[in-house]
């Protein structure tokens, strides 16, 4: 797979970390930065057997443009045979992970190699 230029954007920094992408959301994931993001996150997630980390530790503030970003990130990567991972340590985002219950369909993990290691350790997808 041939790695895209990562987009400038305050909201996306996008790196490679053990053979993943990691897309790093940053600051206020609101529906601006949702309308920014979605572009770069959909020609990502669909390609075949994608391996993807989304980190959100450098976010400040989290809406439901922002679950509706991970939702739909998780749906694609699934459908193409990849993997997707999430990082996310902030107590009120991983609230709304709980309350809304995509905790259970995207466990998050405190860092990519916790996030990484997980996934090492058990077979199969979910």
């Amino acid at each position: 797979m041939q790695q895209e230029p990562a987009p400038f954007s305050r909201h996306l920094r996008v790196h490679r970390h053990r053979n993943h992408t990691v897309l790093e959301f940053r600051g206020e994931i609101d529906i601006a930065a949702a309308v920014e993001i979605a572009p770069y996150l959909d020609r990502v997630t669909t390609h075949p057997g994608a391996r993807i980390v989304i980190d959100l530790r450098s976010v400040e503030f989290f809406d439901c443009s922002g679950l509706r970003l991970l939702y739909r990130a998780r749906s694609r990567v699934l459908d193409h045979g990849g993997q997707l991972h999430l990082v996310c340590t902030h107590p009120l985002t991983l609230r709304m992970l709980r309350i809304t219950g995509l905790h259970r369909l995207l466990p998050p993990h405190p860092t990519p190699d916790a996030a990484l290691d997980q996934s090492e350790t058990t077979s199969g997808t979910w």
